[in-house]
């Protein structure tokens, strides 16, 4: 992610592109086009569900007794592609998100750097891979080369990914009766590649992974030959991408306006918590800003918004003040904070796809 923006070029895209969005969402609506008659048009009328007092009461509570620093600890170290730290973690990844039952698709390939040839590999993590539609979590799994090798990145983004995985386990009772239900969109995380520099931040040396799978799905039909044209972005209901999370006091605006009332629900679900008394800390600061902030931050989802996927940004604006510095490390981190974001995630996503099934 980087940079609060070369305006001139990248905001631009953000004014256009969300106007032509909704004109084409209206033209559907005036031309008598029923939405939710097609499966990859059900997204536009998808409603959150209200919570029963006992389900919140769990997601809440019980969901913090899942220990985190377990899952962020072993992320905690440089983990830059090709290295043997970076596949390191990634195995972690990988083996912790089979061993809750998650079907693991992979992406690999090799690009050019500054640095020569080196290799990425994506992770793809579903609940219900059958399911056609997603709410699609993520991160980036790599961290930014340091010619000491001693950058580790607690924010950007081993938190981010930790969060993820500590979500997938203190929702595994909820997420296997979900997947074992009908339902009609399923949960998928993807863990980015090289979303790093690995010398300065360009259209071609940054966002590794995110280019490729968003190319890679863009030109994959989904179904296989269908005659509409639908491809595997279709069936991304939304992108939700965590960055740079894990410091005090963040403060997380919506950059996006088709993704602004998913952002508010974030601004209500803070207010509800700290009002039920299940908020860690200070209840003065608010983590989710009422106001919108229409502008927008480079980082993994931009070319997944380049074809039209809407986008939820979950990042700091101003970045915390250990952005690309050796002090991003545990001693940045303020663990209530993550923890009254975990309860905030967790919610969401109980609420979108309305858990529990029965």
């Amino acid at each position: 992610m980087r940079v609060p923006i070369r305006k001139h070029v990248f905001l631009g895209v953000l004014i256009v592109l969300p106007s032509l969005i909704y004109l084409v969402i209206s033209q559907r609506q005036s031309s008598g086009t029923t939405l939710g008659e097609k499966w990859f048009e059900e997204k536009y009328k998808h409603q959150m569900k209200e919570l029963d007092s006992e389900t919140y009461q769990k997601l809440v509570v019980e969901g913090d007794r899942v220990p985190f620093e377990p899952l962020l600890d072993p992320m905690l170290i440089p983990r830059v592609p090709g290295t043997a730290n970076h596949a390191r973690v990634k195995q972690f990844i990988k083996d912790h998100m089979r061993g809750l039952e998650w079907t693991i698709e992979t992406d690999a390939f090799q690009d050019n750097t500054p640095h020569g040839v080196k290799p990425f590999e994506n992770i793809i993590t579903t609940l219900n891979p059958d399911t056609p539609r997603r709410l699609v979590l993520a991160c980036h799994f790599d961290s930014k080369y340091s010619n000491d090798d001693s950058f580790i990145g607690a924010t950007d983004s081993a938190v981010p990914c930790a969060m993820l995985l500590h979500m997938a386990q203190a929702m595994q009772s909820m997420f296997t009766e979900h997947k074992n239900s009908q339902q009609n969109v399923t949960l998928q995380f993807i863990f980015f590649d090289g979303e790093e520099a690995f010398q300065y931040w360009t259209s071609t040396d940054s966002i590794y992974g995110s280019r490729h799978l968003a190319a890679k799905w863009d030109n994959t039909l989904y179904p296989p030959n269908n005659a509409e044209g639908t491809t595997m972005l279709n069936r991304m209901d939304m992108l939700v991408l965590l960055d740079l999370l894990g410091t005090a006091n963040p403060k997380l605006s919506s950059f996006f306006q088709e993704t602004s009332h998913w952002h508010n629900t974030l601004v209500q679900t803070e207010q509800q918590l700290k009002r039920s008394q299940f908020w860690s800390g200070s209840t003065r600061h608010n983590i989710f800003q009422a106001r919108a902030s229409f502008g927008g931050i480079e980082d993994d989802h931009i070319p997944f918004l380049q074809r039209g996927v809407d986008i939820l940004h979950l990042i700091p604006s101003p970045f915390p003040t250990v952005w690309h510095k050796p002090s991003d490390n545990r001693d940045a981190l303020d663990f209530p904070t993550i923890s009254n974001l975990n309860k905030v995630f967790r919610l969401f996503v109980a609420r979108y796809l309305h858990l529990p099934s029965s």
